[in-house]
């Protein structure tokens, strides 16, 4: 009996609104059962003494100091914006209100 049949195939598309051809229903269902078949070979394995890993190699954040460096000047910056109060940008409001 094969792992997933057109049937579930048809079903899954319509569950997730998907329009699909006859043939792509052959074809994924293909697909799918190869994914599964591998899955399947996979469980079969003896991972018992194989810690858990994210990646295959022992990779570290390389972090650096947060270090303050030159910035702008503020009164400079906002004199080039379309809006500015109180030492702020001015942007629209987006919550609450209709466009």
């Amino acid at each position: 009996m094969p792992l997933i049949s057109r049937d579930d195939v048809a079903r899954v598309a319509r569950l997730a609104r998907l329009d699909v051809t006859e043939e792509e229903i052959d074809r994924f269902a293909d697909q799918l059962a190869a994914v599964l078949e591998h899955a399947a070979d996979l469980a079969t394995l003896d991972t018992a003494g194989v810690p858990p890993t994210a990646h295959p190699f022992p990779l570290v954040n390389v972090l650096r100091d947060d270090v303050a460096g030159p910035s702008l000047d503020r009164d400079e910056v906002l004199a080039m914006a379309p809006a500015a109060e109180d030492g702020r940008f001015r942007v629209p409001r987006i919550l609450g209100e209709a466009p």
